[in-house]
């Protein structure tokens, strides 16, 4: 079975006074997708931190190629970019549901960390 992305209808409260979904909801977009995507894998987010691991922020990146609107569906695809053991990098895409045009781009970088003091893992 394949990912075919996460399905996403903007809600109202996440627009501006335009209709425009603000800037700042992408990032929250791009979170949703990638617990998603676990979720799809069978490795939610509960199942790693259960055995001691977190998987902490170390930046984002968003590029607005087009608005998206409160009536819009859209569809973020997520990929691994780079994985080196001790880092994660994510790339996201942002496709209107309807026409399938690219809107947004992005991406996050994480690390791996010990749950109880907070050291860098290295996993195999």
């Amino acid at each position: 079975m394949t990912y075919s992305g996460y399905l996403r209808r903007p809600h109202y409260y996440e627009t501006d006074q335009m209709g425009i979904i603000h800037h700042s909801n992408y990032i929250r977009w791009f979170e949703e997708a990638r617990v998603d995507w676990r979720a799809f894998l069978d490795v939610p987010y509960y199942k790693i931190e259960e055995v001691g691991i977190i998987i902490p922020v170390l930046g984002v990146s968003c590029e607005y190629k087009e608005m998206i609107r409160y009536e819009d569906k859209v569809r973020i695809e997520v990929t691994i970019d780079k994985y080196t053991g001790t880092r994660l990098d994510f790339s996201y895409e942002i496709y209107n549901e309807k026409n399938n045009r690219l809107l947004t781009t992005g991406t996050s970088n994480h690390c791996f960390l010990n749950k109880e003091n907070n050291r860098l893992l290295q996993l195999k």
